[in-house]
């Protein structure tokens, strides 16, 4: 019987919608929507300008990180390091414009040690062979480490000659208000998405959390774009680190304590599946709204905020119990 083009137009946009329903990203939205909505009427200072110009912002650096951490998720692989890789970009640029050089050259060597950091990370893993998962738990210890011995645990806030010109790149608003950190995390965002879904290089990724003896026999360099994927992931730290100096205006060894368990999570809340083959960017910043959102509500409502772990623990578990349920939907 043949098919007419209304038949066929119809049956897209039920794929269409079914798609976008089995989306764990898409609920994830719905969850930020409606939690911002309740909080809007439970509290008289959430949706104030000035706090949801401090929820926008604060995203940021979660979010930025947490793009990078998709594209190592989706290989299959694990970047606990991130955190302190933040911390030792910004105690680089710190001491560098410290020293008297100028805010581009401190620029360049906090993006030079993330890449380094990257690079040192994805060689291990690629050629060596080492589990992603002792390689960046190493690099955790050495990186924070390292920026401890580099400032001799001292708090930096006195950046020389471009002073300004720091805090003015992490704390401004250059363009209608909007934060500069909101505006790079769109930039990056949208770089990212790009990569992903229309380069060689974002299809490279995919197959290899996909199957990656696969991806080898196909030709896929994969030892190559694991190592370029820790980069990025750690080039992701660099730049949060270098925004996130500027915001505070100061630099102490303990920033980004913690960091890279809320990057994970983000990733995971926002659909990426901790198996590989499952990502996206625009997941990684719905992911890292709810965190922001559930950490900023806490105050507003009065709770304990020693309860934000368990909130976002048990957002990770839903998610992946959302994912799990789906893959065995699928298989039925």
């Amino acid at each position: 019987m043949a098919i007419t083009l209304d038949q066929t137009i119809a049956q897209k946009q039920r794929n269409w919608f079914s798609s976008i329903f089995a989306s764990q990203t898409f609920w994830v939205l719905v969850a930020v929507i409606l939690a911002c909505i309740f909080l809007s009427f439970a509290t008289s200072s959430f949706a104030t300008p000035t706090n949801l110009y401090n929820i926008t912002r604060n995203v940021t650096f979660v979010a930025i990180i947490a793009l990078g951490m998709t594209l190592v998720i989706i290989t299959g692989g694990i970047d606990l390091s991130v955190g302190s890789v933040l911390c030792l970009c910004s105690m680089v640029l710190a001491i560098t414009m410290h020293a008297g050089y100028g805010i581009g050259t401190g620029i360049a060597a906090a993006i030079g040690t993330a890449l380094a950091v990257g690079a040192f990370n994805g060689i291990l893993i690629a050629y060596l062979g080492f589990p992603p998962f002792v390689v960046t738990l190493g690099m955790l210890s050495i990186a924070r480490s390292l920026a401890m011995v580099a400032s001799n645990n001292t708090v930096v806030f006195q950046f020389g000659p471009d002073h300004d010109k720091l805090l003015a790149l992490g704390g401004g608003a250059w363009f209608f208000g909007i934060a500069n950190p909101v505006l790079y995390m769109a930039v990056l965002a949208l770089l990212t998405g790009f990569v992903l879904r229309w380069t060689r290089f974002g299809r490279y990724v995919f197959a290899i959390g996909g199957n990656e003896h696969a991806a080898t026999l196909t030709g896929v360099p994969v030892r190559k774009i694991k190592v370029a994927v820790y980069m990025i992931s750690a080039l992701s730290a660099g730049v949060a680190g270098i925004i996130q100096t500027g915001w505070l205006g100061a630099v102490t060894t303990n920033i980004g304590a913690g960091m890279e368990l809320q990057v994970i999570a983000a990733a995971v809340i926002g659909g990426a599946n901790l198996a590989g083959g499952v990502g996206t960017a625009f997941g990684a910043l719905v992911g890292a709204a709810l965190i922001e959102v559930i950490r900023n509500s806490l105050g507003l409502l009065g709770i304990n905020a020693f309860w934000q772990g368990t909130f976002i623990g048990g957002a990770i578990v839903l998610a992946v119990l959302f994912d799990r349920l789906r893959n065995l939907r699928q298989s039925e």
